[in-house]
């Protein structure tokens, strides 16, 4: 036999309400389309015990217990990069035999998600504190001013080559955190450059972003720059960072002539 419908409170309500009133069980289970035997059991209930309220049912005992859960989720704290299968075998070697299914039943029921872990430039704790600066002198800044600042940058696409992907254990608000991102550094190989920049001025640039293709060493940021700067405006600032495209005596030279202004993120 399959497994019931739980009624709910509002009709566990009227069928105790209808019985107070006089209705027989049989009527009262033909109006509400409910069986009888559970007509009769709500009644009873009520009649006994003063509640609606269903019978507490323990269910089936959970194969893990609260202890080999926190184990489970420490483990999961200190390695979020293990598998389930990991996870499963480790318990096993402890002596609780679980299926992969209840572990993830438990990692889901706390919260833990497994995504692809994000990947992130690799920084050093100088890198760290230079950018801490940066925010902190410009953290007080005006809307006015950013909205005279072009927001530019690279990226590279690469031809050849291959993307590792790899799953970990995260709460929510741990994405970024250390052991749950991969670090990434800029290395040289077959790959295409393009650079873009863009405003958060609507009137003459609405999200759009212009990308121009690098001719080998030769930057195109200078036209890529070039192009989006407005003849309407005499005061602009640009963003760009360290990179050695950005300072080279050139590109120095075109800001200079055009009076703009460049701030460089670390």
């Amino acid at each position: 036999m399959g497994k019931s419908k739980e009624i709910s409170q509002d009709l566990r309500k009227n069928i105790v309400d209808l019985h107070k009133s006089g209705s027989s069980l049989g009527a009262i289970s033909k109006c509400l389309k409910v069986p009888h035997s559970s007509v009769q059991t709500i009644a009873r209930k009520y009649k006994h015990h003063g509640t609606r309220q269903p019978s507490y049912r323990s269910g089936r005992r959970r194969v893990l217990s609260p202890r080999d859960e926190r184990t489970l989720l420490r483990k999961v704290q200190i390695n979020p990069r293990a598998t389930v299968k990991d996870f499963v075998k480790m318990l096993e070697e402890t002596g609780t035999k679980v299926s992969i299914s209840t572990v993830k039943q438990v990692l889901y029921r706390h919260n833990l998600k497994g995504c692809s872990a994000r990947k992130k430039p690799l920084l050093q704790n100088h890198n760290k504190k230079s950018r801490l600066r940066f925010a902190t002198a410009h953290g007080d800044e005006d809307r006015t001013f950013w909205r005279n600042v072009l927001w530019s940058d690279e990226t590279k696409i690469e031809l050849f080559g291959h993307n590792d992907h790899c799953y970990v254990w995260w709460k929510k608000g741990d994405a970024c955190k250390p052991k749950n991102i991969i670090p990434t550094v800029k290395h040289r190989g077959w790959q295409h450059h393009v650079v873009g920049v863009l405003c958060c001025r609507r009137d003459w640039c609405t999200s759009q972003t212009r990308w121009h293709l690098e001719e080998g060493k030769l930057c195109g940021y200078i036209e890529a720059t070039s192009q989006d700067i407005s003849q309407e405006v005499k005061a602009w600032v640009i963003q760009m960072d360290n990179d050695p495209k950005h300072t080279f005596k050139v590109v120095a030279k075109w800001l200079k002539d055009n009076k703009v202004l460049a701030i460089t993120k670390p």
